[in-house]
């Protein structure tokens, strides 16, 4: 059974299942985040949606140079968890279905291409307490 963070499904509504891979990408003592401005405002752990067909992998790697602009290397998967939520940007309730990796990032590339996105080295402690999802927290915080 995987753990889910954050509110209960709700009686009643439909969900789609949205398969995720989101990472922890260490250095020292500070982790490497995004922090979505706009909408959201919010820091994140690196990471979205798995594409129809593709691999968790690939899609970890993908996403993280989109929202952070910089290459990873050497993810392992540490665990999952499940949250239900409606998805304003896609109009849709979904059962996100988040697979957490840890990896090392090894090289700026550049800006995200994400719009709205940036990216903020900060101290582990501190992002365990500031990013958005709980669930993202809970795994940050085994880091401390």
């Amino acid at each position: 059974m995987i753990r889910r963070y954050g509110e209960p499904a709700i009686a009643g509504q439909k969900y789609q299942i949205r398969p995720g891979a989101y990472v922890m990408l260490p250095r020292g003592g500070d982790i490497l985040c995004t922090f979505q401005a706009g909408q959201f405002n919010e820091f994140q752990l690196p990471g979205g949606g798995i594409d129809p067909g593709e691999h968790p992998i690939p899609a970890l790697h993908r996403e993280v140079q989109e929202e952070t602009g910089w290459r990873i290397a050497e993810p392992v998967r540490v665990g999952a968890y499940r949250r239900f939520c409606y998805m304003p940007e896609y109009d849709k309730w979904a059962e996100k279905l988040c697979h957490i990796y840890i990896a090392r990032p090894v090289l700026r590339l550049g800006d995200p291409v994400e719009p709205d996105h940036s990216a903020v080295w900060l101290p582990i402690a501190e992002a365990a307490q500031l990013i958005a999802s709980p669930g993202d927290r809970a795994f940050v915080e085994t880091l401390i």
